[in-house]
Parts: structure tokens; C-alpha cells; sequence
């Protein structure tokens, strides 16, 4: 969400969570303590995919729509990746798993990058790029 507010030229305030420690004003506006939340029309929203939805439909330039062709690229990622976390058999296949989803991402910026659906960023990178930091 960020990612998208940077690259739209949002302007909006940045409030760091302890999520160890939440404090009160933000458990009493998002009681699931999801981070982020945006406060949009006097209206909390914590969901990334929907909040990513909503700036576009509010900032529509720079678009970064997805082409739906693309819009599956690297979605399997980072569940590949809390699989083989959670993993405690090293020959169940998980690691396999995460190394053929990553090389699947790599073999298609090969073909049509360098972004996923190619010479422009859209959603389908900003949403990738936090989880493959993570990954790192």
C-alpha cells in the first residue's frame, strides 16, 4: 500500500505499529489489528488488495492496473514460502516448491520484464516486492 501511494503521488501520513504492543486509538479503529489500515472517507480499511483497489479508483494516474494476464504472476510466492518455514521434513518438498515458484518469476522477467507485465510497475509488482524483501 505504500508502494502504491509512492508510485501514485499520494500524499498521507505514516503512522509506524508496534504490533507487540498496539496502541489503543488503533485496536479501537481496526479491532483485527491487521496492518495497514488507511482511513479513507472517515471509513478504516485494513485489507492491502482493497486499499490497493481503492487508490486506484481514486488516483487513477499513474494507472498500475494489472493486465489480468499477468495478474497471477509470483501469487504463489510467498505461501510457497511460509510453507517451507513451517516446514519440519526437509524432504517434503517445500523447499522444491518455493525454488520452482521463484524460478517461474525469473524465467518470466526474462520474457517480459524487467516488471511483470513489462515496461511499466503495476499492482502485481508493489504487492510482490514487500514479500520477496521478506523472502531475502
Amino acid at each position: 500500500v505504500t508502494l502504491t501511494l509512492e508510485e501514485k503521488k499520494v500524499p498521507y501520513k505514516l503512522h509506524l505499529i508496534n504490533l507487540a504492543d498496539k496502541p489503543q486509538w488503533f485496536t479501537e479503529v481496526n479491532p483485527e489489528g491487521k496492518v495497514p489500515v488507511v482511513k479513507f472517507d472517515d471509513k478504516w480499511v485494513s485489507d492491502s488488495d482493497v486499499l490497493a483497489g481503492i487508490l486506484e479508483e481514486k488516483y487513477p494516474e499513474p494507472v498500475l492496473k494489472t493486465p489480468p494476464e499477468f495478474a497471477s504472476v509470483g501469487s504463489k510466492i510467498f505461501g510457497s514460502f511460509v510453507t517451507f518455514l513451517k516446514s519440519k521434513d526437509p524432504s517434503d518438498g517445500s523447499e522444491q516448491a518455493l525454488l520452482n515458484e521463484l524460478k517461474a518469476l525469473d524465467e518470466h522477467l526474462k520474457a517480459h520484464g524487467p516488471y511483470i507485465a513489462g515496461e511499466k510497475v503495476t499492482a502485481a509488482d508493489l504487492s510482490l516486492a514487500p514479500k520477496l524483501y521478506h523472502l531475502k
